[in-house]
């Protein structure tokens, strides 16, 4: 099972200072908490996709080839990429690239989003926002399959004779994770492509998260890639520790109180209640994520964010060593014992490169004209 980080970036006041970060300070901690994820020995670092204030991710490869080039096992991914308003030729490529950069450390999370403006930002309206998702997805994996691609659907040009450079790393793509809180639609493609289903699970209830992964597994089911049971499924969540659970709560309080997205809300106490949110010791964040299987079952990939609402860099880092070394060498060792045999392990670079055979030169070389690019 991989277990790991990811942000969303937020530029965000801490309310115990009344600073807000720059985002030259921002792009910096962000990165040395990517590397000091890989340090403490977590597997993944996963950065999201923005284009608006108060966030600053809008090139979500852009950062993660910097990390590449200064980690060596840390799996990157994103949190997500936006297959709504992004043109997927453009994914593609990105992508593939960066699968090259990162020697194969890669995966994608495909989502909506949630920012209704950023649509018209990019010339999409948001009454396509499933359509534009099951259109595009289809378009990327063929780009990615395929060494010419010819193409026409409703919401881009066509395409005649394209090939996407470059190829996918040892002719394999990048394993997609597609992420959503809400939308079974997003569920239901995961389980279409046999790929893989993130549920972000940090803001509502088990009892939805568990409805929204058994639909998953079940479709999954249906369409012949494996028993319901091993489908691969990811869980988002989120944690605030400290040695002592009161010193915890106490520290955090202000941070949750005004956050951009739970703050003015319920407390703490009823949001945690209601929420996976787990504000406490260790011990306590090992049993809740423990229990997070009762519900969905065994999962592949557990990503916490731990950078969110203000709090400065020097305390994100101490919950890294806590995670690192508290928290999740316990967690892997207590979700080993309890994984049956052919529950898969989630996907990698290799696993995906021996399914297929081995690896392969996918190299595309074509005469082309200079000027048009065109066979002559």
């Amino acid at each position: 099972m991989q277990f790991g980080i990811f942000t969303v970036s937020d530029l965000t006041q801490d309310p115990t200072t009344g600073r807000t970060p720059t985002e030259a300070e921002r792009i910096a901690a962000v990165l040395t908490i990517a590397q000091k994820a890989e340090e403490v020995g977590l597997d993944v670092f996963a950065l999201g996709e923005h284009h608006n204030p108060p966030f600053f991710s809008s090139s979500p490869t852009t950062t993660l080839a910097w990390i590449a080039a200064k980690t060596r096992k840390l799996q990157l991914s994103t949190s997500t990429t936006l297959i709504t308003t992004n043109d997927p030729v453009k994914i593609a490529e990105d992508y593939a690239m960066l699968q090259h950069l990162a020697e194969g450390r890669l995966d994608l999370m495909m989502g909506r989003g949630n920012t209704g403006p950023v649509y018209p930002w990019f010339g999409k309206d948001i009454r396509d926002g499933l359509q534009l998702a099951v259109e595009n997805y289809a378009l990327l994996r063929q780009l990615w399959r395929e060494d010419v691609v010819d193409w026409e659907g409703k919401f881009r040009t066509p395409l005649q004779g394209f090939t996407s450079t470059p190829r996918p790393l040892d002719g394999v793509p990048p394993f997609v994770w597609h992420g959503s809180i809400r939308s079974p639609q997003i569920a239901e493609q995961a389980a279409y492509y046999g790929d893989g289903f993130f549920h972000n699970h940090i803001f509502w209830p088990p009892e939805h998260t568990q409805r929204m992964v058994e639909f998953y597994r079940r479709r999954y089911e249906h369409y012949g890639h494996g028993s319901a049971d091993q489908a691969i499924v990811g869980l988002g969540g989120q944690v605030f520790m400290r040695k002592n659970s009161q010193d915890a709560v106490e520290e955090f309080r202000p941070y949750f109180d005004v956050a951009p997205v739970y703050g003015h809300g319920p407390s703490l106490e009823e949001f945690s209640a209601q929420t996976p949110l787990t504000v406490g010791s260790p011990q306590q964040v090992i049993e809740r994520t423990l229990g997070f299987r009762d519900y969905v079952g065994d999962y592949q990939r557990q990503l916490f964010l731990v950078d969110h609402a203000g709090l400065p860099l020097k305390t994100v880092l101490e919950q890294l060593d806590l995670l690192g070394e508290e928290v999740v060498p316990v967690l892997r060792k207590e979700f080993a014992a309890l994984k049956p045999a052919h529950v898969p392990e989630a996907p990698t670079h290799a696993s995906l490169v021996a399914a297929a055979g081995g690896a392969q030169d996918p190299t595309v070389h074509a005469p082309a004209d200079a000027v048009t690019g065109q066979a002559r």
